[in-house]
Formats: structure tokens, C-alpha cells, sequence
């Protein structure tokens, strides 16, 4: 197995520790992980991965995690351990994002999933937090102008944005990269681009997502050295991966929410 995309740069020191180029790893070595790093829920409850028995509802599996620590997961799927790969990553934001469900879950009048579980689903699964130190870049990626962010503004979002993906679809997409594979964005205007500090800071935004709509589609291999194709202009005339804001429908992001209930 590869990791060698550059999404999978901020996990590099954990793909190493568990070894994963090899293989799946074991239960019990993502938990001495988890355990080494004192890993914490929102509640403050120790993290720990369990094999599930059975398929859980989304609202089961986001309430047990919050209530116990306890995260069901199918061992034997890359899916599943990319999901453990970011908690072990990102802990505040995974932490936020499952108390963002426990929220909205006990304000919901039915076992309908509504706008805010929408987006904080899309973000579990295909989201990219798009760090910048300038206000007009993320603007320009907002009104899918991809040719003046990506082309014509290339040094500017090289040296003032940062690419996380923390969406664990979409780093299984990583592991075999095609040109349509698209995240969904969380804006974080930082003067740090270092992912260490920008955990806590995606976790507090998590406040201001109310619904899908607020985070702009991103088609990943356009940005800057994450595709070698993409060192000519013409890479972002490709209208149907490159769609302009007119025709790119309102929430597109693929499959993003397929498998939410794991």
C-alpha cells in the first residue's frame, strides 16, 4: 500500500509507527497509539478502537463514541483505520466533530439527520481544511475561480495556504488519487499553517458550519505539486473536474456521505 500522496503528508509519522505500508494494523496497535498520545474524547474519556458487531445508525455510532470513548470500527477495512489514522492526527477536531452530532442528535425530533449532521458528515468523510494567511485566496477558491487561484496566483497559495485533508474517504481515494476526487473545504483563516495548531482552531470553526452548502467544493489534485500533471495551465481547463461556480451544483461532493453510518 502507498501513502505516498501528499494528503497523507501530515500523517506521515503515524504511518510509519504503524507501519501501514505493510498492512492493516491491529486493534492493539492503534490503541497503544491512541493510549501513548492520551487521546481524549469531547467528554474527556479515554479513546479506544473496538470491533463492531454489527452496522450501527449513524445516531448510535456518534452517541456511543461520546458517551463511552469507545470507537466502532471494522479492522479490516482501510475506511475504517484512515478514520483512527485522524482521530490519532487531529484529536480536538474529531472530538468536536462527534460533540457537534451529540448536539445536534439530542435537538433533533426525528432520526432524520439534519443540515448541521449533513455538514458535519461531509466533513468527517471528504472534508480539507484550506488554511491561509490571506483573506483573498480562499475567495477566489469560494467562486471556483481554480485557473487565478491555481495558475495565475500559484507562488501566493503555495507560500500563504496550507491542504489538510482530514475527511478519511477521501484519503482512501488518496491511497489510488484520480483527477475528479473532490473534498469539501473548512476555511480557516490562520497566520499559522502548521497542523499541530490548526487542530484546535478547525475544532472551534466547527461552531460557524451550520449546513453542506457553506463548504466549497475542491477538486484535490489541482492543488499546486499534488498531481504532476498540474504544473501547465491547461490542467484547469478540464470544465467537467474545474467546474466554475454557474454550473457546479449546490452541495456537490460525490459520494461524500456514503458510508456515514458505517
Amino acid at each position: 500500500m502507498s501513502f505516498d500522496h501528499p494528503a497523507f503528508a501530515p500523517y506521515r509519522q503515524l504511518v510509519a509507527e504503524l507501519a501501514l505500508s505493510r498492512g492493516l494494523p491491529s486493534l492493539d496497535a492503534l490503541n497503544a497509539a491512541a493510549a501513548a498520545r492520551d487521546i481524549r474524547n469531547a467528554a474527556g474519556r479515554p479513546l479506544r478502537f473496538v470491533e463492531s458487531n454489527g452496522r450501527l445508525s449513524a445516531r448510535a455510532y456518534e452517541t456511543a463514541i461520546l458517551q463511552t470513548g469507545a470507537v466502532p470500527m471494522r479492522s479490516t477495512t482501510w475506511h475504517d483505520v484512515l478514520n483512527a489514522l485522524v482521530w490519532l492526527r487531529f484529536p480536538q477536531f474529531k472530538g468536536a466533530l462527534n460533540a457537534g452530532h451529540g448536539t445536534a442528535i439530542a435537538a433533533e425530533d426525528s432520526a432524520m439527520r439534519g443540515p448541521r449532521r449533513d455538514a458535519l458528515t461531509v466533513l468527517d468523510e471528504s472534508g480539507v481544511w484550506v488554511a491561509s494567511r490571506s483573506r483573498a485566496l480562499p475567495q477566489l477558491l469560494r467562486e471556483r475561480a481554480w485557473q487565478a487561484l491555481f495558475w495565475e496566483a500559484r507562488a501566493d497559495a503555495e507560500r500563504d495556504m496550507a491542504f489538510i485533508v482530514v475527511g478519511h474517504a477521501l484519503l482512501e481515494k488518496a491511497l489510488t488519487p484520480y483527477p475528479a476526487m473532490t473534498g469539501k473545504c473548512l476555511v480557516l483563516l490562520s497566520d499559522t499553517l502548521d497542523p499541530d495548531a490548526l487542530d484546535a482552531t478547525a475544532a472551534r470553526e466547527l461552531a460557524q458550519v451550520a449546513r453542506p452548502r457553506a463548504l466549497p467544493p475542491l477538486p484535490v489534485q489541482g492543488i499546486p505539486r499534488w498531481d504532476p500533471a498540474n504544473a501547465s495551465a491547461g490542467y484547469y481547463a478540464n470544465a467537467e473536474i474545474f467546474r466554475p461556480l454557474r454550473e457546479a451544483p449546490v452541495g456537490a461532493s460525490g459520494n461524500a456521505l456514503a458510508g456515514a453510518g458505517r
